[in-house]
């Protein structure tokens, strides 16, 4: 609880000054006496619409970034953005918990939930008491909570935080999505490094542009304080992007190009990676070059943070794949399955380039993709284009339709497969129908990659959430098929 004097020292009419708030909202359906309410103006609605519901079911304490009209016991703080102020007040209510750890935030399209999930593994083998907020999961050491959001709003994100530092968190690594910079769920944070993977076309069903979906992203470095640490990708081409108006200490990684951080593959094989870092040979279980970037950029956290560099070699090279993100295992009859995430075009490329490289001569690739209804439309035939381009065999099938069609969407990704490609490619609505044709076709020594689901555990249709797992399923059917 806190006084709303003390929220708001300088614009709190006497009348209301010693008021006690029990807890902040900004959904009017939660609304009652001794809360106050924020009314954001969202992507699809403005909360303003829903101040005289909260009113009705008690709530007197609202603050504003427009006019309204509300009976005399009402008491309206009125500011520039109240989706700023949300965030600013949340960190207040809960005694500014990210000022009583040191908070790592990952950006960027792909490898956010790798980075953030081994960096939290890296430091409890270190030996410290870590929180994770990550896509797949939140953890308060080794404890899972589940996790809603990439990055939980504001009043969520700081009630976790509080938690941690009340359990003894020395650390947090948390994702910090496009979203969440953009609709200020991270404002008033105090982070110690900012990190950024990599940025590719994503989300333009919601930031409409690629330059509003960097410029999102940029926000987050934008924001970060004097005497914290930025540190970006040199080989990416909007990696220096991120850190043209940072007031942060700005450093760098790379495979490619001179970095402050420096790294090299020099194995790259299913079973793992070797890498050179700074010198050093390391290896890991993680497979692929974008792990390799993980994996640095995981190394230079560590290092801004002061550790040991060989006790954090050490630790790293035991770390293995986290849920989701190229999950690989091996049928009895030699099929190599790979499960991932991948969702965007250049997370699938990646991906299919990955396995190219680490596949003998002789065996095939066959992939399972779909693409999420509701969601960014550009990406569907581009999808499809590369899965037909760099695999033997493709089966087009449902990721997550939501409320889309789902032979709607088969269709926009359909316009991506090339005339010569059309004969490798299948298309399958159901999705468990799809994995098992492919399973089927695949022989010893093949790989099937079933991505764009990874970690879910459901598949959402019709704004229904049914029990699907892409793992379980594809071993269920190996079971069946004795493959």
């Amino acid at each position: 609880m806190k006084n709303l004097s003390t929220l708001f020292p300088s614009k709190i009419d006497s009348r209301f000054a010693s008021f006690e708030v029990h807890e902040l909202i900004f959904d009017s359906r939660k609304a009652r006496g001794n809360c106050l309410f924020f009314a954001i103006v969202g992507f699809t609605s403005n909360g303003h619409q829903f101040v005289e519901q909260a009113y009705n079911q008690g709530c007197r304490f609202f603050v504003v970034q427009e006019h309204v009209s509300l009976p005399e016991d009402a008491c309206i703080i009125t500011v520039q953005d109240t989706a700023q102020t949300l965030g600013e007040i949340a960190c207040s209510f809960f005694d500014h918990p990210s000022e009583k750890l040191r908070l790592v935030g990952i950006t960027g399209t792909n490898g956010k939930t790798t980075t953030a999930t081994l960096l939290h593994d890296l430091f409890t083998g270190l030996g410290y008491h870590c929180g994770l907020l990550s896509t797949v999961v939140n953890k308060i050491g080794t404890n899972p909570i589940p996790s809603t959001h990439t990055t939980p709003d504001p009043v969520a994100l700081n009630a976790l935080l509080a938690r941690m530092v009340e359990e003894g968190c020395e650390y947090c690594f948390m994702e910090v999505s496009s979203h969440a910079v953009h609709q200020k769920r991270i404002a008033g944070l105090n982070f110690t490094v900012a990190g950024f993977t990599n940025i590719t076309h994503d989300h333009l069903d919601y930031h409409q542009t690629f330059a509003a979906y960097i410029q999102a992203k940029k926000g987050f470095f934008d924001g970060m304080m004097k005497g914290s640490f930025a540190i970006t990708n040199a080989d990416d081409k909007n990696g220096q992007v991120m850190l043209q108006n940072t007031s942060a200490k700005k450093l760098t990684y790379a495979l490619k190009y001179p970095a402050d951080f420096k790294g090299k593959v020099l194995e790259n094989n299913l079973s793992g990676l070797v890498l050179q870092i700074n010198g050093t040979e390391v290896y890991t279980r993680l497979v692929g070059a974008f792990n390799a970037y993980n994996i640095l950029l995981v190394y230079a956290i560590a290092q801004i943070l002061e550790q040991n560099e060989l006790e954090v070699l050490r630790v790293i090279s035991n770390l293995g794949a986290v849920d989701g993100r190229f999950q690989h295992f091996t049928s009895l009859g030699g099929i190599n399955v790979i499960v991932d995430y991948a969702h965007t075009p250049d997370a699938l490329e990646n991906v299919l380039q990955t396995i190219s490289q680490v596949c003998q001569k002789g065996q095939k690739v066959l992939t399972v993709v779909g693409c999420g209804g509701d969601r960014d439309k550009t990406k569907r035939p581009e999808m499809a284009r590369i899965a037909a381009q760099k695999s033997h065999q493709v089966v087009l099938t449902s990721d997550n339709p939501r409320t889309e069609n789902p032979e709607t969407i088969l269709d926009e990704m359909e316009l991506g497969v090339s005339v010569e490609n059309k004969a490798k490619t299948l298309r399958i609505t159901d999705r468990q129908q799809a994995i098992k044709i492919a399973l089927t076709l695949a022989n010893s020594g093949d790989v099937v990659l079933i991505a764009g689901k990874g970690h879910e555990k459901y598949q959402d249709i019709n704004g229904v959430k049914h029990p699907f797992d892409d793992v379980a399923i594809a071993k269920e059917i190996l079971e069946q098929l004795k493959k």
